[in-house]
């Protein structure tokens, strides 16, 4: 059984910066198949970014430049450094491996 656990969310104002992280406790067989996404009211659920070996990321377009995916396999942690913050990033974003999902955290961007 897997369980991930996010944290790291709040209320940050325009152009500001959070750090989320996303442990990783169970069957884990490494960070390299973890993401994040992320949800708005009535929006759908949407990839921000997810982290591949090698190093290998891939990041939404809306998300590119401003959010960097990490990670630290003996942790077994993920970690979204989030800057330039608007307010359409606001959500719940949460962590994700193979079909497991957190219970999110919530990201508010407003001033």
């Amino acid at each position: 059984q897997v369980q991930l656990v996010e944290s790291g969310g709040g209320l940050v104002q325009p152009g500001g910066s959070l750090r989320l992280s996303c442990a990783a406790s169970g069957s884990i067989f490494s960070i390299n198949m973890m993401g994040w996404y992320r949800q708005a009211p009535g929006k759908e659920r949407e990839l921000v970014a997810r982290i591949f070996s090698g190093g290998r990321t891939i990041y939404a377009d809306s998300v590119k430049g401003r959010f960097t995916i990490s990670g630290d396999n003996a942790k077994r942690t993920i970690y979204l450094q989030m800057q330039s913050l608007k307010s359409e990033d606001t959500a719940v974003y949460l962590c994700n491996y193979l079909s497991e999902w957190g219970q999110g955290t919530q990201v508010s961007v407003s001033s």
